[in-house]
């Protein structure tokens, strides 16, 4: 009796409608959709250029977080593999990011130059950012947000973590670090 005493109470006074975080619109049973995209952010490229996300419109995306001392860093020839075989249909973008151990000290300049030496990389590579915890990097919040994004709601584990993005911009899946870039699994996702 109590508590409809003071739902009718915080009914009265408009305090039932607010959302639980000023920065969090209410749960609904509707909010199971996005509400945006990766097109809604600009990146800064490695040598420290600006580009918006939404450039890449019309080809699915693997964005992953990178690494240039980490058992997974051999990972690089099969990211680029990926994409000379399948760039008409993906673009591979490689985040550097130094969450996890201590795995990539290096500045942008010599991350550039190791990938490019190493793996022959030629896929875009932006500035090294965070890609988990309060300092994560924007985009990467929205990745790990299944209220923003729609479909996944996981934060990279490790390095080389990777999301799959249609062509429209929606977050369709994440493949954590053991799951290799030419893997049936990960392909199949990709020309489908």
């Amino acid at each position: 009796m109590k508590a409809f005493v003071l739902l009718g109470a915080l009914v009265a006074t408009g305090y039932a409608n607010l959302p639980t975080h000023p920065s969090t619109p209410a749960m609904t049973s509707e909010t199971a959709a996005a509400t945006g995209t990766v097109y809604d952010y600009t990146v800064q490229t490695i040598d420290g250029k600006n580009v918006k996300l939404s450039q890449y419109k019309g080809k699915k995306l693997l964005i992953v977080n990178t690494a240039s001392e980490c058992g997974y860093t051999p990972q690089y020839k099969e990211l680029e593999e990926l994409y000379k075989k399948h760039g008409d249909k993906v673009t591979v973008l490689g985040f550097p990011a130094n969450n996890f151990g201590g795995q990539e000290p290096g500045t942008n300049e010599q991350i550039s130059l190791f990938c490019e030496k190493n793996y022959g990389v030629t896929f875009p590579l932006f500035s090294k950012v965070s890609v988990k915890g309060d300092d994560a990097a924007p985009l990467y919040k929205f990745l790990a947000d299944k209220t923003k994004n729609g479909a996944v709601g996981d934060a990279p584990s490790w390095n080389f973590c990777k999301y799959l993005v249609d062509e429209k911009g929606q977050v369709v899946a994440f493949y954590p670090s053991k799951v290799k870039p030419m893997s049936e699994e990960l392909v199949a996702a990709i020309l489908k």
